[in-house]
């Protein structure tokens, strides 16, 4: 977007209002933003690590909103049911321009050819494998793409989070491999929407269960779905989290995408973190794509790694006593 936001408002035709919030819609990372008056820029973003950087930067940023603003910036997401209802929301929020960016991979083309159909769309601005186009802000034309609960079974989910639209087979599997016996205490790093947490709660002895997820919208959908009294809720990295005390057991699905590239350094973060947060005599319980290589960071990280199961599409590991890392855990994150 750092090529077409600027050339739409110096030569596209873009005006944005004199006054009022600018609100910018799940901006990742890599987002530049320095087109826009930073003094009027509210970013919301519900995924933790791109929050904490725009945070860094000096923006007000905020997980969700529903205030009135001047005008809209909708980053595009992949997901395309998160992608209309973050339209939708833009259209009740805005009383000026909503803007819409995003990358040909981001699916930029077809929504445009679907806003067309609904309001007049200006622009748009082509640039760097992307699109930008905007409109006036209209709720009713938008009222069908607002987010509705979705449900599996008796648990509850949203558009755009892991696994929406059903339980993930991975996550399903190592819920199955779990033990009758975890220890008292026991964290979910990367607990998502809380099938697994859920699992984890029917075990015996377990006395306090942590859920670490940092996407904002999956941990409500937990808060919904695990209401048991011995979870605790964060909002955090669990690659950055470290719990108030040392836990007995870590069980984990640990993401491995960084958008559409394979970043199997994601998993082994996790791995290490888990190496860090458990107890001299813990346990790992893990589940992992079969092609994903952390057999070496395991063996770096533990005394004991195990196979546990699994099928022909993942592999599950039984880790078991952390080895000494020299490394204090981090600050505590909570929220």
């Amino acid at each position: 977007m750092s090529a077409r936001l600027p050339l739409a408002i110096d030569s596209g035709g873009l005006d944005l209002p004199a006054t009022g919030v600018v609100s910018v819609l799940h901006p990742v990372a890599t987002t530049d933003l320095s087109a826009l008056p930073v003094d009027r820029i509210e970013v919301v973003q519900p995924f933790k690590p791109d929050f904490d950087h725009f945070q860094t930067l000096g923006y007000s940023c905020t997980a969700s909103s529903d205030a009135p603003c001047g005008a809209a910036l909708v980053c595009l997401p992949r997901a395309k049911a998160l992608a209309r209802s973050l339209i939708a929301s833009a259209c009740q929020r805005s009383t000026g321009p909503v803007i819409i960016d995003g990358t040909k991979t981001d699916g930029i083309d077809s929504m445009l050819k679907e806003c067309r159909k609904r309001v007049d769309v200006f622009g748009p601005v082509a640039k760097s494998h992307g699109k930008l186009f905007w409109f006036d802000a209209n709720p009713e034309a938008f009222a069908d793409w607002q987010a509705s609960p979705q449900t599996i079974g008796d648990f509850v989910t949203a558009p755009g989070v892991f696994s929406a639209d059903g339980v993930d087979p991975a996550s399903e599997l190592l819920g199955h491999a779990l033990p009758e016996k975890m220890g008292k205490h026991v964290a979910d790093l990367g607990a998502g929407w809380g099938y697994l947490a859920a699992q984890v709660l029917t075990r015996n002895g377990v006395e306090r269960l942590d859920l670490v997820e940092a996407d904002a919208i999956a941990l409500e959908c937990a808060r919904q779905n695990v209401s048991d009294p011995r979870a605790q809720f964060y909002w955090a990295d669990a690659t950055r989290w470290a719990p108030e005390e040392r836990v007995d057991t870590v069980i984990m699905n640990p993401p491995f995408h960084m958008g559409r590239t394979a970043d199997p350094s994601l998993g082994r973060a996790f791995v290490t973190a888990a190496a860090r947060m458990l107890k001299p005599s813990g346990h790992l319980w893990m589940v992992a794509n079969r092609h994903l290589p952390y057999e070496r960071t395991l063996d770096e990280c533990f005394a004991t790694v195990e196979d546990a199961g699994g099928d022909n599409r993942f592999k599950i590991f039984h880790a078991v006593r952390p080895k000494p890392t020299g490394k204090p855990m981090p600050n505590r994150t909570r929220r």
